[in-house]
């Protein structure tokens, strides 16, 4: 009998706030994901750029640099088409139409367990 071992997926947090880009860090590390973690749209460009297992990016609206968080995620949708997408906010009420098609809005603060279950659901989608 044989084992095959499923490398867990990889999900890119993009949130300048340290203090929430660890809870949710550390909620989707005990959900079983992998981690990448970036403060703004820049940075995470720069990982998406240089990394091909990223399966989802959580990205908060409002952030500092070149974009916020919905130009990245129209970034992401055109760009690298198969990769989901989150979106939150603790400021702003985000409608369906203007998140990237198949992207889920959340907002802040979020239920944990309730995030994990996206993540697991958008990437086994």
């Amino acid at each position: 009998m044989s084992v095959t071992y499923v490398k867990p997926a990889t999900v890119l947090v993009v949130e300048d706030e340290s203090l929430i880009r660890m809870d949710i860090v550390d909620c989707l590390e005990e959900a079983g994901f992998l981690i990448a973690e970036a403060s703004n749209a820049d940075e995470a460009i720069n990982i998406l750029q240089s990394r091909a297992d990223i399966r989802l990016v959580f990205t908060d609206i409002h952030m500092p640099g070149s974009m916020d968080g919905l130009k990245l995620a129209a970034f992401v949708r055109k760009r690298w088409h198969p990769i989901k997408i989150i979106v939150t906010s603790g400021h702003t009420e985000v409608a369906e139409d203007e998140v990237p098609f198949g992207a889920r809005f959340f907002r802040k603060p979020y239920n944990r367990p309730e995030v994990a279950q996206a993540v697991r659901e958008m990437i086994a989608g």
